[in-house]
């Protein structure tokens, strides 16, 4: 008997980059997969803490929900990590990916 429904099973050489870097009151060293899983959207994940997301353009101007996801203790850390962000990652939004 068969348990699981396999959805997909991908192997794919993909690209990383390690980066870290400090703000006034924060270090920060995260992981990021550029992949064609996703709809497009990079994984990034905390190097610290194990804690990952995906994340586009409009991801990025939620500040609050990069503080929830990366348990950030302030809104202007969230911030400056989006700064950092929208120049590290793709600017394509994951619903253009496929109009």
């Amino acid at each position: 008997m068969e348990v699981f429904e396999k959805l997909y099973d991908e192997h794919e050489n993909v690209n990383v980059r390690f980066v870290g870097f400090t703000t006034e009151e924060v270090r920060y060293d995260f992981g990021i997969i550029h992949t064609n899983m996703f709809f497009g959207k990079p994984l990034v994940v905390c190097m610290q803490t194990g804690r990952s997301a995906l994340l586009d353009a409009n991801d990025l101007q939620n500040h609050e929900y990069l503080q929830k996801v990366f348990r950030i203790h302030s809104l202007k850390e969230a911030k400056d990590l989006s700064l950092f962000f929208e120049e590290s990652l793709p600017s394509i939004l994951a619903s253009e990916q496929y109009d």
